[in-house]
């Protein structure tokens, strides 16, 4: 029903940028949470950031904040993750999700509350 593909991902020292996009396809609404996610080897999978398509709430991650920025392009239906000043612990695989449930606290945080997914980019933040 909804494809996601993931990009942007690669080697970047600390201290440094990425901006990783999720493209969207298929039958997607205005309603739905945008999440990006990421796992660490030996980690579970932890949302870092989300979003809604219609609106500008936006979530992060204590871990984040102050350093990653959510935003969306609608008429192009890409959701993005700029990623500024960077750091080791920052390494993982970066997914990108939906998730179709309007939810009276928002964001789902749990990776199986999700519906649809990325393939994942990997970010590797170098010292």
């Amino acid at each position: 029903q909804v494809q996601l593909v993931e990009s942007g991902g690669g080697l970047v020292q600390a201290g440094g940028s990425l901006r990783l996009s999720c493209a969207a396809s298929g039958r997607t609404f205005s309603s739905y949470t945008m999440g990006w996610f990421r796992q660490a080897p030996g980690k579970e999978r932890e949302l870092v950031a989300a979003t809604t398509w219609s609106g500008g709430t936006t979530y992060y991650a204590n871990s984040v904040r102050g350093r990653f920025t959510i935003s969306r392009d609608n008429a192009k239906n890409t959701v993005y993750l700029q990623m500024n000043s960077l750091k080791p612990e920052d390494t993982a695989v970066y997914y990108c999700a939906a998730d179709r449930r309007f939810r009276s606290s928002w964001p789902a945080s749990g990776a199986s509350e999700y519906d649809y997914w990325g393939q994942g980019t990997q970010v590797t933040v170098s010292s």
